[in-house]
């Protein structure tokens, strides 16, 4: 006990002396989502003169962060985001940030091989215990294996961080840190509520028929996912379990209803299994040493071999646009990066393998553009530069206020009008005209 806190007291130095490590051409890795280190991002930041050609990667920073803001003309440092926030979507539209594309339950694999370097990793830890170990909070993902490649890891300290129970790899030790950071302690960012709409509603309401007592459920972020978790609360269903990537609030909501107990789960029977969280103070307090949720690496929840272990996984996530091929597109629209992958591909291939288990790509058929146009989201073809998120080969389910289609399996022909099916219907005869140019429809289909 008292050797790790002299440790403690020798490796204890402010973020300005921290962040001297740092030099011209170092590939600096920050902590994520709400465990990025904002305060030794603002030491690196006034080491802007001093430094040249720093990049800094970070998965899903909320705000953007102060290297930045003070280095636009990017001579110092380079930013790259691997899931983009709406901080890194605008950051992007004025070219201030890059994305990097990946399969998620892959991205732990980059840093055991020799293609993808960490020079520096600057993480936001908990208070250390009195065994020396260091809490990652409600951010497990990439972190530890980030911090296995670095080089030399400076710890941010905030006491205020909730302690999340793994799991696996939850902790580091302070052997392994080179300098600590004490800060204000200020509270995690929390999620602004998202407006939940009638549309979001309706889908919500289609994927309730879907699911069955002891489903397990991954939702992904939006009004739309936070629908489905409030009606599931309030359903009839029972046993339902967890696993997901992201925890959200609505998973605290649909415990405290009691339809979470993971009884029928064939992993972590009984547990909650995520590997990062983000929310209100609602859910952080719910983490906070409850044994009932566990913590893991990303290569263990979003394995979609994992994934499929348990039965009745139901795998509910967003898209922008899906085309008459069945091509889902998640994160951008054209060439303007809006997301990015995360775990929809691995959660649609995992859920698809999983004994009953069912994958929805949920979205509303239509979309206002700024000059008040109404333009279908049900695509004949994706945009030129829209990245596919789901190839047509993967995808399953197609949700829309208009219904439910499932289009695996079928023909390019059965998939456009299965999809037409569920598009808005001031479009479909537009949508059928060009699948009969795109070859894909058969004169005897029905065309009202």
């Amino acid at each position: 006990m008292n050797g790790v806190i002299q440790e403690y007291k020798n490796k204890l130095v402010s973020a300005d002396e921290a962040v001297k490590v740092v030099k011209s051409g170092d590939v600096v890795r920050y902590g994520e989502f709400v465990m990025n280190p904002f305060v030794l991002d603002a030491a690196l930041a006034k080491r802007k003169d001093k430094l040249r050609d720093v990049t800094v990667t970070t998965t899903t920073n909320p705000l953007v962060p102060q290297i930045v803001k003070e280095d636009p003309e990017r001579t110092s440092f380079t930013y790259v985001d691997v899931h983009f926030s709406g901080a890194s979507r605008k950051l992007h539209d004025n070219g201030l940030c890059f994305y990097s594309p990946l399969a998620y339950h892959e991205a732990p694999s980059w840093y055991t091989g020799e293609h993808v370097i960490c020079d520096v990793a600057m993480i936001k830890v908990g208070p250390m215990d009195k065994n020396g170990y260091f809490n990652f909070g409600p951010a497990c993902s990439i972190t530890p294996y980030f911090c296995d490649a670095a080089k030399i890891i400076i710890a941010e300290v905030n006491e205020s961080i909730p302690r999340c129970l793994g799991g696996e790899r939850e902790v580091i030790h302070i052997s392994e840190i080179d300098c600590l950071v004490e800060t204000d302690n200020k509270p995690l960012l929390k999620l602004p509520e998202i407006p939940v709409t009638d549309v979001d509603n309706t889908v919500a309401d289609l994927i309730m028929k879907e699911l069955v007592d002891g489903s397990c459920i991954q939702l992904g972020i939006g009004a739309m996912p936070n629908a489905i978790g409030a009606k599931i609360a309030e359903s009839d269903l029972k046993d339902c379990g967890v696993h997901t990537e992201m925890l959200v609030d609505s998973y605290v909501d649909m415990y405290m209803a009691g339809k979470l107990t993971g009884k029928r789960k064939t992993l972590q029977k009984g547990k909650m299994t995520y590997t990062f969280a983000m929310g209100t103070d609602k859910l952080y307090n719910f983490l906070d040493n409850n044994p009932i949720c566990n913590i893991f690496p990303v290569d263990y929840t979003n394995n979609p071999w994992v994934i499929a272990q348990n039965d009745n996984v139901m795998a509910i996530n967003n898209a922008l646009e899906v085309d008459l091929y069945g091509q889902v597109a998640s994160e951008s629209s054209g060439i303007r990066q809006i997301s990015g992958t995360g775990g929809q591909f691995d959660f649609i291939l995992g859920a698809y393998k999983s004994r009953g288990g069912k994958s929805f790509i949920c979205l509303a058929s239509t979309v206002k553009k700024s000059n008040g146009e109404l333009v279908s989201r049900i695509k004949p073809t994706l945009a030129s530069g829209t990245v596919v998120t789901v190839p047509r080969s993967i995808t399953s389910y197609v949700v829309t206020e208009y219904g439910t289609t499932f289009i695996k399996g079928k023909s390019t022909y059965e998939r456009a009008e299965a999809l037409i099916s569920v598009a808005h219907p001031n479009f479909r005869d537009q949508l059928i005209k060009e699948a009969e140019a795109m070859k894909i429809w058969r004169r005897s289909n029905k065309k009202d």
